[in-house]
């Protein structure tokens, strides 16, 4: 389905691969583990092969992270996610990186609609993020994994924002870099927009039904009213 404007009343945003730049920081920190393993590629290069491999496994490994909720398991599955986090992949307080143009899309589309996070995240991790780069104040609402019932790819984290910012699901943009954020929204009733710069494929994007696709997540300043703002917001 085509994407309407004129229904969004509200905008949803993922963390990982949509405002921060999760991937590149993943793949760097798999990369540097390799060691003498990366002279078994071509031009001692890894980072393609683990592109492809992360890009490739983390549908299935987002719809995985809900089966816990499924089972009441949820809070030993983010003690561990936090120690993950803070000893393999090192994204604790002031280790993440934000795509550019975040700061300014945020401002901008801030004055125009309520905002709100929807990441599969700890609470920890994801107020460590927005803390890091002074974002919490453009966010109406924060969902992280331990806020709604059930997480990604349920349509609960969806529902519990729209609740709390006072408009129906049907009325919010969900914006996210996977199949994940898409489904989440389209069982939620919610139009979505998939992003290419993080973990998601477009071939992906499309099948889960993402109402629109784009470059990087600043283009969303010209999707929801085109003008000469996103020249402003790069």
């Amino acid at each position: 389905m085509a994407f309407d404007p004129s229904r969004v009343r509200a905008l949803l945003f993922d963390v990982d691969g949509t405002l921060a730049d999760t991937d590149d920081q993943m793949i760097g920190s798999l990369d540097a583990r390799l060691g003498p393993i990366r002279r078994l590629f071509p031009a001692r290069d890894a980072r393609p092969f683990l592109r492809w491999a992360v890009t490739t496994a983390i549908a299935p490994v987002n719809t995985l992270i809900g089966i816990p909720d499924l089972l009441h398991l949820d809070q030993p599955m983010i003690v561990a996610a936090n120690w993950v986090s803070d000893h393999v992949f090192r994204s604790g307080p002031g280790h993440f990186t934000l795509m550019p143009g975040i700061v300014a899309l945020l401002s901008h589309l801030h004055a125009r609609y309520p905002l709100g996070i929807v990441s599969a995240r700890s609470e920890r991790a994801t107020l460590n993020f927005l803390k890091q780069y002074q974002l919490v104040d453009f966010f109406n609402v924060i969902a992280h994994a331990q806020s709604a019932r059930y997480t990604k790819p349920h349509p609960h984290p969806i529902a519990w924002c729209a609740e709390r910012l006072g408009v129906a699901p049907g009325e919010c943009l969900m914006i996210g870099d996977t199949s994940v954020d898409v489904e989440s929204a389209r069982r939620a009733g919610a139009q979505s927009v998939g992003v290419l710069c993080g973990f998601g494929g477009r071939a992906a994007l499309e099948r889960a039904g993402a109402n629109s696709i784009l470059a990087q997540t600043t283009d969303l300043a010209d999707l929801l009213a085109p003008s000469p703002l996103k020249t402003q917001i790069l």
